[in-house]
């Protein structure tokens, strides 16, 4: 279940709660209990790729990357 993010137009409290993604929206402050002030904010993810990374390693790029193909894009002359 994801946790979403909320925040109070009236009073400015946020806070989060862990939901379903089926469950309505939280329309209720919990701090100043005023009815219909709450709005769902948008924060940043936790995702982070580690190791090599996808760009790094040329995952999903056509062609395998082992052919022995230009996976660089260079056209092969001098780097001048």
């Amino acid at each position: 279940m994801p946790i979403y993010e909320y925040g109070c137009e009236r009073c400015g409290h946020a806070f989060e709660r862990l939901q379903k993604i089926s469950d309505d929206p939280i329309k209720d402050c919990p701090e100043c209990e005023g009815t219909g002030t709450v709005k769902k904010l948008v924060s940043r993810t936790s995702f982070v790729l580690k190791g090599g990374g996808w760009y790094k390693d040329h995952y999903g790029l056509k062609g395998g990357g082992s052919s022995g193909g230009d996976s660089t894009g260079a056209s092969g002359g001098s780097d001048d």
